[in-house]
Order: C-alpha cells, then structure tokens, then sequence
C-alpha cells in the first residue's frame, strides 16, 4: 500500500528557510512525478510546484516562483521543497502527493496517493 510521510515542517519567522521532506513506500517512486500542496486554514488546497518523474521538469505556483525549489533523489524514494524567502502567507499545511502522469499536474485531481501534511507557520 503507498504512503507518503512528510516531515521538516515548523515555525520559522519570516524571510527564512525550511526543507520539507516526502518518503514514499509502497509504489515505484521513479514512476510518479510528486508535487506539493498547501492548504491554509478557510482555503481550498492549493497547487505548489511538481516535479516530473524524471526529475527533468519542475513547475511553480506564481506565489512561489523563484523562492521555492522541488527536488527528488528516486535512490531514497524522496522528494524535497527547499522553501526560502519565506513568508506569513505561506503559513498553511503542506502536502506531498504522487501522480501517474509524467508530469503530474496543478490540480487536485491529478494525483493518486497523498500524504497527511506537516504544517509550517511563518511568523511575522
């Protein structure tokens, strides 16, 4: 059975950095591509950024571009959010989830498997 096990989620103050880490079992990492959600209290969960199974192609939410990186490493079964520049309105629980499509997708719907979310909290 897959799961996906975020972790590195906490409070930062803002202007600072996470890494938030998923390790997926269970399934064929390299077969997935893996994207991030958020979702912050009152709000629908929102797309991040995904990266493709491959790791050749990454994709951003405009509110994150250029300060937020997804990586992967297929050998540990692991993909990243390296989070910096961070800010109050990224304060919400982070999801990771995987997609049989190569490279996933932006909406909810695209993906199979999903985590239970670590949050992070971004004080002013």
């Amino acid at each position: 059975q897959a799961q996906l096990v975020e972790s590195g989620g906490g409070l930062v103050q803002a202007a600072g950095s996470l890494r938030l880490s998923c390790s997926a079992s269970g399934l064929t990492f390299s077969s997935y591509a893996m994207g991030w959600f958020r979702q912050a209290p009152g709000k629908e969960r929102e797309f991040v950024g995904v990266i493709s199974l491959g790791g050749g192609s990454t994709n951003y939410a405009d509110s994150v571009k250029g300060r937020f990186t997804i990586s992967r490493d297929n050998a540990k079964n692991t993909v990243y959010l390296q989070m910096n520049s961070l800010k109050p309105e990224d304060t919400a629980v982070y999801y990771c989830a995987a997609s049989r499509r190569y490279y996933g997708g932006i909406v909810v719907a695209a993906y199979d498997y999903w985590g239970q979310g670590t949050q992070v909290t971004v004080s002013s």
